[in-house]
């Protein structure tokens, strides 16, 4: 048999009947595992982090400051004494005030949103500032006394590690650090920010 006339031939052209190598059940079983294998690599190789269980969103609201955060087109180099006041609203969403002093002195401040993700324990948040994108803000550590946050994002492309005073202890960043490393964050990608 000629390889021509077997791909190209009359059979080629008939509905019933598969080209020699690929009507073999064991070339067909090997090729459905190995491309199952691969697909489920793909997806398992780089899980999302995992939020904590629950967050008790009135002793979440207030005032964070940001210790550290991974660097991001949508905030300023060198902008310093950076926070966030979280207010929650009558219709269960969270009013979002960040504000920061840029490089040159003056201080910016943008407002938003943020309406919790059903089903995740009020971890998972979904944040818009006046556009109809919204952005994903995982908490995916929290001190039980609220002293601290780490908020990541999905995709691992965010990061930031928020507390209640504008500084933490080096011992407590190190172990907020070092859970986000646990979580696949990269510890040099992490930048402190200037109080």
């Amino acid at each position: 048999m000629v390889f021509w006339d077997v791909y190209f031939g009359e059979e080629w052209n008939s509905p019933n009947v598969i080209p020699y190598p690929f009507h073999s059940t064991p070339f067909l079983k090997g090729a459905v595992l190995f491309t199952t294998a691969l697909f489920l690599l793909g997806c398992s190789s780089n899980p999302p982090p995992r939020p904590v269980k629950s967050v008790d969103l009135q002793r979440y609201a207030g005032k964070w400051h940001e210790i550290a955060r991974y660097p991001n087109w949508f905030q300023n180099e060198g902008s310093y004494q950076v926070t966030a006041q979280y207010t929650p609203n009558p219709d269960g969403s969270i009013g979002v005030i960040n504000s920061a002093v840029e490089k040159n002195g003056k201080k910016s401040v943008v407002r938003g949103r943020a309406t919790v993700v059903p089903g995740s324990g009020n971890a998972r948040l979904k944040v818009s500032f006046g556009v109809p994108v919204k952005g994903d803000y995982w908490i995916i550590g929290l001190d039980p006394g609220y002293q601290w946050a780490l908020v990541g994002h999905p995709s691992r492309n965010y990061l930031w590690i928020l507390a209640r005073s504008p500084r933490l202890s080096t011992e407590q960043y190190e172990a907020i650090v070092q859970l986000a490393v646990d979580q696949g964050y990269s510890r040099e990608r992490i930048q402190p920010t200037p109080p």
